[in-house]
């Protein structure tokens, strides 16, 4: 049995605002969209190298304030592009935690994402 890698999907509120953030800072693509009809909501795919996101402006389809852990290899480099691209209401910084070093971004509309850098990925129940 196989098991994919899978893809979160956040609430948003606005599309021009999560094309501003999702495109313009964090540097994901816009690969598509979906609406039933003109004017409705708008139910997004986002990709940024490996990493695949939906964003969906559907009640009822998630909750905002949500968090998903990325994990990258250099976590120094996420926040030097992320820092290149200035976003005003955004200044991450280095988190050091003790399974790892972290930096993490908060949309628009309260869905966080967190980038860590691990040396591993299976932690042990202390």
């Amino acid at each position: 049995m196989q098991i994919s890698p899978a893809t979160p999907v956040f609430r948003s509120f606005d599309e021009a605002k999560a094309r501003a953030f999702y495109i313009d800072y964090l540097g994901f693509r816009w690969d598509g969209d979906h609406r039933f009809y003109d004017g409705a909501p708008v139910y997004a795919f986002l990709s940024r190298g490996p990493l695949n996101l939906h964003l969906s402006e559907h009640h009822g389809d998630c909750t905002p304030g949500s968090t998903i852990m990325v994990n990258v290899s250099d976590v120094q480099a996420i926040l030097n592009d992320l820092r290149s691209r200035n976003h005003p209401n955004m200044n991450p910084d280095l988190e050091e935690l003790p399974w790892g070093v972290q930096i993490t971004v908060t949309d628009p509309f309260g869905n966080r994402i967190r980038f860590l850098q691990s040396d591993t990925h299976t932690f042990k129940n202390t």
